[in-house]
């Protein structure tokens, strides 16, 4: 007979974030081993259907977090699926996944959590930077979840570095490291790109910088936005994609130039990548950006911030560049040089698609999850 996993997540399809992605990846090579429960928002759009997974859809609350609108609290739901739960599996810390924490200790079930952000830095950078509460909010949500993260039996962290930042906040569950993944035979390079671009509605002539991701005031946009007009007193020939939905105000700001595209919703972001020729991760906050590595995937060469474990497989002039958070201009300057410097530009890529393929799989990141269950069950 199965065991029963029941997951509880504030993210999941058909809204596309890193979250989502995991769990669509992930959830299809464990649900022969298990009988799988998923908790989750109930988003707006299309809804994918998982074969054999029990999904329990929770209202939104209708708050504004930045671009995100949480569930609605439904302590009765939650206490009865952990109650008839082997295992709870919590991918973050928010109206479900806070009351099937504390259920699961309740109930004595086997707790594991996937850490996929440093939520005291996620929630406190999502706000206003003249938001009078970013520090008070910084504070009560560090000091809640290092209290919840000691409840687990085990963390999965997807980097040394996390695993690191959480013995130093006194964080004493154990913690194994478990690399996420991307799916390579998806995310591979164009084989003739101006093509791509025309399927797409871009001019195949142009050269497109690009970014995909949640439209955040986390992730910086301005910056890139800033380090785009520097360059178009240069470059007539040059376009700025974004790909992804988010705050309303910070887009229409986007949107509000020339050779500016912000394409809200694409259930395949592999040709809008595709079509890029330079990638841009310009983020004050991430655990592994899972957006950089399909890039990377497809051969991008992909300038970033420094953040999270970026900089455990981003090598700086090797398989990508690293720029400064918050410095427009000199992110400004790294794009020019890869637009000039075209056979670098192609050697970035080409290294970058080689880091993914030997590391970060999906099949690698299953199969270390199931092993951690087993262990768990056992």
């Amino acid at each position: 007979m199965k065991k029963r996993l029941l997951i509880a997540t504030e993210n999941f399809l058909p809204r596309w974030d890193g979250i989502a992605r995991f769990l669509s990846e992930v959830i299809p090579r464990l649900c022969n081993e298990y009988e799988i429960t998923v908790i989750a928002p109930d988003f707006s759009g299309e809804t994918k259907d998982f074969e054999n997974i029990n999904i329990i859809r929770i209202p939104l609350s209708g708050m504004k977090l930045g671009d995100y609108s949480p569930a609605k609290i439904r302590l009765g739901i939650i206490h009865r699926e952990v109650k008839k739960a082997d295992i709870v599996w919590t991918q973050t810390i928010g109206p479900i996944g806070v009351p099937a924490i504390i259920f699961a200790r309740l109930y004595k079930k086997r707790l594991l959590g996937y850490v996929h952000s440093i939520e005291w830095e996620l929630f406190s950078s999502s706000l206003s930077y003249k938001n009078p509460f970013r520090h008070v909010v910084y504070s009560i949500t560090k000091i809640t979840a290092i209290m919840l993260y000691n409840q687990f039996d085990l963390l999965l962290v997807p980097s040394l570095e996390v695993a690191e930042l959480f013995n130093w906040h006194n964080i004493k569950t154990k913690k194994k490291i478990v690399y996420l993944g991307t799916n390579t035979t998806k995310f591979i390079p164009p084989k003739d790109k101006k093509e791509v671009k025309e399927k797409i509605g871009i001019n195949p002539n142009k050269t497109v910088i690009g970014f995909t991701g949640r439209i955040g005031l986390e992730k910086n946009l301005i910056t890139l936005y800033r380090a785009f007009l520097r360059l178009r007193r240069t470059y007539d020939d040059i376009m700025l994609l974004i790909v992804g939905k988010g705050v309303h105000k910070l887009r229409i700001i986007l949107e509000s130039k020339k050779d500016i595209i912000v394409v809200e919703y694409a259930e395949n972001i592999v040709p809008y990548l595709q079509a890029m020729d330079v990638y841009v991760m310009p983020s004050l906050t991430e655990t592994s950006s899972l957006s950089t590595m399909e890039a990377m995937s497809c051969a991008l060469p992909v300038i970033s911030t420094k953040v999270g474990s970026i900089k455990e497989y981003i090598k700086n002039n090797q398989n990508g560049i690293f720029f400064k958070k918050k410095d427009s201009y000199g992110l400004s300057k790294k794009i020019d040089m890869l637009l000039k410097d075209k056979s670098k530009a192609l050697s970035l890529g080409e290294n970058a698609r080689k880091t993914i393929l030997t590391f970060y799989n999906w099949g690698n990141t299953a199969e270390e999850i199931n092993k951690v269950l087993k262990e768990l069950i056992s």
